[in-house]
């Protein structure tokens, strides 16, 4: 496999003298299979210089999983263009939403609604199917297996493994390590800690020895304090996922839209200074990063 970073910036796109080292467009990842099995997860604005290089070569079959239908990771759909082409074969893959009752296609035609946008979803060209996945539901592409498992965020969220001869990657969408809503004084506090245990060791063992993890990684131990809940986990509790999975190698993504190339230098060096780091191989996610599996 190919892995390519499309965009690496988190919440909104972040462009400017001060994001030009590790990139201003939002989430996107690029995978190419040895057979040349096109997959993308997730449309952020990283989506659409891919869709452009895509256009050198017609006609363009590609499958795209979208973690979850927050702007930052759909927000590129609407300016990809091999879904305006005729020819074109394009799979998209995601969830259903059980709150507001809306499957993957309806929410993502919504963005394309004539008051958002001046093509509908109607209108374009390309032949395109829709498929509302499950927790830990496998989807063949070509020689890949690419299997969702329900992760925390706010809003209904999928990471993605992505298994080809004998390699495996993973992403974690956006991701917040799930803790105790509970005082350790209450009644219901050993009960629902035994639940977030649970979660926390399923999610390891399904991604145990992956050669490859993109993680969610936002925050700062001092940004996590006053931003708990909102989704997103402190670079601290990746590590720790990292050690307790057998990560083979792991790239911090979705930078704060905030954070400076200095700024995310500045906090790689203290990560990498630490003695008790676990084996993995830790990297700053960088848009443009190939990564050859």
């Amino acid at each position: 496999m190919k892995i390519t970073l499309r965009g690496v910036r988190g919440s909104i796109p972040a462009p400017g003298p001060d994001t030009v080292i590790y990139g201003g467009n939002t989430t996107c990842i690029e995978i190419e299979t040895d057979e040349g099995d096109k997959i993308i997860i997730d449309g952020g604005s990283g989506i659409r210089a891919l869709g452009n290089d895509m256009l050198k070569q017609l006609p363009v079959n590609c499958s795209i999983f979208i973690t979850h239908t927050h702007w930052d990771h759909i927000q590129g759909l609407p300016f990809f263009a091999p879904l305006f082409i005729p020819g074109n074969t394009i799979d998209i893959y995601g969830s259903f939403d059980p709150v507001y009752m809306k499957d993957l296609k309806t929410i993502l035609a919504q963005q394309m609604e004539y008051c958002y946008f001046p093509v509908r979803e109607c209108e374009l060209n390309a032949s395109i199917t829709y498929t509302n996945l499950r927790d830990k539901q496998s989807v063949k592409v070509g020689s890949a297996t690419v299997t969702s498992i329900l992760i925390n965020h706010p809003v209904l969220n999928f990471g993605y493994k992505v298994e080809s001869h004998g390699k495996v990657f993973f992403f974690t969408g956006d991701y917040e390590q799930p803790e105790n809503i509970y005082e350790p004084e209450h009644d219901a506090y050993d009960e629902y800690q035994s639940l977030v245990e649970e979660r926390i060791q399923d999610l390891n063992q399904f991604i145990d020895g992956a050669d490859v993890v993109v993680a969610d990684s936002q925050y700062t131990n001092e940004d996590y304090q006053t931003k708990k809940g909102w989704g997103h986990s402190a670079f601290d509790s990746v590590i720790e996922m990292a050690g307790a999975a057998n990560i083979q190698s792991l790239y911090f993504t979705h930078h704060d839209p905030t954070r400076t190339d200095q700024q995310l230098d500045t906090i790689y060096q203290d990560i990498m200074e630490r003695a008790d780091l676990p084996e993995t191989a830790f990297h700053l996610a960088k848009e443009g990063t190939v990564i050859a599996l």
